[in-house]
C-alpha cells in the first residue's frame, strides 16, 4: 500500500493537485496523508520562544488548520468515494520541509503530490518557492501538479536523460509503478551536442533497456540542442501527459531551478512532473 502525502494550504491550487493524485491513483489502494502545517509569518523553529500572546496566536492556527483539513476530507468523501483509499490528516506547527524530513524518516510517506502555485506571483518563477524546496531536499518522489491542469491518463511519458546517472531499481521503480497502472509508453529523450556516449553513458543507456523491457518504450536522440530546448520541442510534436527526471546534483534540475535561469531559458512546464531523487 502506498503512503502518499499531499500537501495542503486550502487554496484551488492544491484542491487541484489533491484531485490529480486521487485520480490517477484511484486503482490502487493507497493511503493517503493530508497534511497543513502552520507557522507565524516571522518565525525560526530553533529560536522561536513561546510567550502568551503567541501562544494564543498558535492556539488560533492550530485550531483553523484543524478545521481547514477536516472541512477539506469532508469534500474528498463526497466527491471522489473510493473503498480503495484511505485518509489520515496532519495538522502541525512546523515548517513544511522540516515536517515533510521527519514523516520520511517515520516511514510515514514515500511519495509526495503538490501543487506548484508560487505566491510571489513572478511570472519568471517556475514554480513556487515551497515546492521547489521540497523537491530539493526531500529523499522521496515529488509529483508537482501545475496550477489548473486537469487530470489526463499518463499514456506519454518524457523521462529526459543523459545517462550519466547509474540507475538502479530506486530510481526506475517509480516510473515502472505509474506505467503498470496504465498502458502507458515511456518516451527516454537524451539532448546533446553532437558528442557520441562515453562507455559510462552507454553502459546506463542499456541498464534502462534492461528495465523497461516489459514496458513499451522509445529511445529519441537530438543533437545540438539543450534540455528545455529539447523538451519543449519534442511536445510540440507528441503530447506527453508527465514528465520524469532524476534530480541528480550538477543535473539539468539543478542549474534549471537553482541558478536563477529560468527566465533566461524560458521553459514552461505545462504537465505534470515528478522528481525522482538520485539519493533514496
Amino acid at each position: 500500500m502506498k503512503n502518499i502525502l499531499l500537501p495542503t494550504d486550502f487554496s484551488d491550487n492544491s484542491w487541484n493537485a489533491i484531485q490529480y493524485a486521487l485520480q490517477l491513483f484511484k486503482d490502487q489502494k493507497c493511503t493517503f496523508h493530508l497534511l497543513n502545517v502552520y507557522t507565524p509569518i516571522i518565525y525560526d523553529i530553533q529560536y522561536f520562544e513561546v510567550g502568551a500572546a503567541q501562544a494564543g496566536l498558535i492556539d488560533a492556527m492550530k485550531e483553523t488548520s484543524k478545521k481547514g483539513l477536516d472541512k477539506l476530507l469532508a469534500k474528498i468523501n463526497k466527491s471522489f468515494k473510493n473503498k480503495n483509499h484511505t485518509f489520515s490528516t496532519i495538522s502541525s506547527f512546523n515548517t513544511l520541509e522540516r515536517e515533510i524530513a521527519e514523516l520520511y524518516h517515520g516511514n510515514v510517506v514515500d511519495f509526495i503530490v503538490m501543487g506548484t502555485q508560487g505566491a510571489s506571483g513572478l511570472k519568471e518563477v517556475l514554480f513556487g518557492s515551497n515546492t521547489v524546496h521540497v523537491i530539493k531536499n526531500t529523499k522521496c518522489p515529488v509529483l508537482a501538479i501545475p496550477n489548473n491542469f486537469t487530470f489526463e491518463t499518463p499514456i506519454e511519458i518524457l523521462f529526459p536523460s543523459d545517462y550519466e546517472i547509474d540507475f538502479q531499481d530506486k530510481h526506475i521503480k517509480p516510473i515502472k509503478d505509474l506505467a503498470a497502472l496504465f498502458n502507458t509508453r515511456i518516451n527516454i529523450l537524451n539532448a546533446s551536442f553532437g558528442y557520441p556516449l562515453s562507455e559510462k553513458q552507454a553502459e546506463n543507456k542499456q541498464k534502462l533497456v534492461t528495465y523497461f523491457k516489459h514496458i513499451a518504450h522509445l529511445f529519441h536522440s537530438v543533437s545540438n540542442q539543450n534540455v528545455p530546448e529539447a523538451i519543449n520541442n519534442f511536445q510540440l510534436k507528441t503530447r506527453i501527459n508527465l514528465l520524469v527526471m532524476i534530480n541528480n546534483k550538477h543535473s539539468f534540475f539543478e542549474n534549471l531551478f537553482f541558478k536563477s535561469k529560468v527566465k533566461q531559458i524560458g521553459f514552461h512546464l505545462n504537465v505534470p512532473f515528478l522528481v525522482i531523487p538520485s539519493k533514496i
